[in-house]
């Protein structure tokens, strides 16, 4: 299915996708009681997670090429358009401060740049050669990955970058809400989480919104796992950044050791405020240095360290 510049001809596409069908026992919905409007919006959501719950298998396969090139110093890099390329943006923007990651490790790419994250720029999703141009930017590299993110599955921004990726070697993955889309047959792992009609007809930040937001949840974060970016589901890599941070740091290390208030502070204050050194240095009995050191030895990953530090 590609894009088309007949309007007539757009509009029959557009008919055809299930994220844009209409639904007829919904026409009097305005004039039902805002209580009875928000029990049918719920109900509407409960249904996403089930349809995420059928991808898995695909999830899952993707998460682990994704993790294997990352493991080799690539990046993840989301691209769309609209709704969809604020959610990547959003994953990636909060992947710094979750897992200590570099910003440049996880990249949001939104058609339109940083101006469309909060209004439209018109056409910017039409066009296949910002996409393009926004990949060129970043030099891509066979062990990077490329998201492409786009409730219709027709998104030419998405579906552009999705074929430019891949034609540069990179592994590439299309996350769409319809069945047969352009983006999912373009990727070389297609996820089409198939969420149905939205309450409003075509309103695809809905449904289909919280169906991405799900799937690029488990992305990041299971990839994140994979690279040893926790312990046990502790987020030992989060970056202290505000007293808040800092305060679930203590507690980190608290639930991961049992160790008292005292011991904790000298074991982060040894280690520059680093949790998972702090963590090792309580646990392994070693100091700020050679925690450090084990680390770096077992490539971040702490289960590693304590096992070598054990050695």
């Amino acid at each position: 299915m590609t894009s088309t510049s007949n309007p007539r001809d757009l509009r029959t596409e557009l008919e055809s996708l299930t994220t844009e069908a209409f639904r007829p026992e919904l026409a009097g919905i305005d004039q039902l009681p805002t209580l009875d409007i928000a029990r049918l919006m719920n109900a509407e959501d409960a249904t996403v997670a089930a349809a995420v719950a059928l991808r898995l298998p695909e999830i899952s396969a993707a998460i682990d090429a994704v993790a294997e090139r990352m493991g080799r110093g690539g990046r993840l890099i989301y691209t769309g358009a609209g709704t969809a390329g604020r959610l990547g943006v959003l994953d990636a923007s909060e992947c710094p401060p979750t897992f200590n990651t570099d910003p440049s490790q996880v990249v949001g790419l939104i058609a339109g740049g940083p101006e469309a994250l909060v209004t439209s720029i018109e056409g910017a999703e039409d066009s296949r050669d910002l996409a393009e141009a926004d990949l060129d930017a970043l030099a891509l590299t066979p062990n990077d990955t490329v998201v492409g993110v786009s409730a219709s599955g027709r998104t030419p921004y998405a579906i552009a970058a999705v074929e430019h990726a891949r034609s540069e070697g990179a592994l590439t993955i299309g996350l769409s809400c319809n069945e047969h889309s352009a983006l999912a047959a373009a990727a070389e792992h297609g996820i089409e989480v198939v969420v149905g009609p939205e309450l409003l007809t075509g309103s695809t930040r809905l449904k289909a919104g919280t169906a991405q937001k799900l799937v690029l949840n488990m992305l990041s974060t299971i990839t994140m796992i994979r690279l040893g970016k926790t312990y046990g589901n502790l987020m030992v890599d989060v970056r202290a950044s505000n007293e808040k941070l800092r305060a679930r740091s203590r507690r980190i290390v608290a639930l991961a050791t049992g160790a008292d208030d005292a011991e904790i502070e000298r074991a982060l204050a040894a280690t520059d405020g680093e949790v998972k050194n702090a963590i090792l240095v309580i646990l392994a009995g070693v100091d700020g240095p050679t925690a450090a050191r084990l680390l770096e030895e077992s490539g971040g990953r702490l289960r590693a360290a304590l096992t070598a530090a054990a050695d």
